[in-house]
């Protein structure tokens, strides 16, 4: 990526937010899959059904942010299967994302459930760091309630990423 112009804060969100996804994947790949179909009392969401969404979402504000059609890049595999392929393409998302906020803010126009929303494009940037942000935290909290071993979101927090970059101090 050309540095040229580059605004730091904003590289170092999208870099924090895509490896927060990319270990939160890994760890939930690693876990016996009943925990993928756990959910707090009383809600339909699912581990599996959270993270098919993180997923999707971000292939769905990068289709919006650089044009390519979210139908053919939002089809993730099935997390009661391998991750492997998920974690891929939540990277490619997270990376298509850090490359649409070196862009000039604009506007961003979309047909959502046959409405036609307009929002600036630092809007979806920024909504798109607190999607993942808020679901990461919901699946800790769910395996938490579960009494099954946690997302420690501390060691996901920006803190654990500079210092797993060499760059805490």
């Amino acid at each position: 990526m050309d540095t040229t112009g580059l605004n730091w804060t904003l590289d170092t969100l999208f870099r924090h937010m895509a490896w927060a996804n990319a270990n939160l994947l890994t760890t939930l790949q690693g876990r016996p899959k009943v925990s993928y179909h756990l959910s707090l009392p009383h809600d339909d969401w699912t581990v599996v059904a959270i993270t098919e969404h993180l997923v999707r979402a971000a292939g769905g504000y990068a289709g919006a942010l650089d044009g390519v059609p979210a139908d053919d890049e939002t089809n993730v595999p099935s997390a009661t299967g391998d991750f492997t392929e998920m974690i891929a393409r939540c990277a490619a998302f997270d990376e298509r994302l850090r490359v649409a906020s070196t862009f000039p803010e604009g506007r961003v126009t979309r047909i959502r459930d046959g409405v036609q929303v307009s929002r600036a494009r630092s809007t979806v940037l920024a909504q798109s760091i607190h999607h993942a942000t808020e679901h990461r935290a919901q699946i800790a909290s769910i395996l938490s309630l579960h009494q099954l071993p946690g997302i420690d979101l501390d060691e996901l927090d920006l803190w654990a990423y500079r210092d797993a970059e060499g760059l805490g101090n």
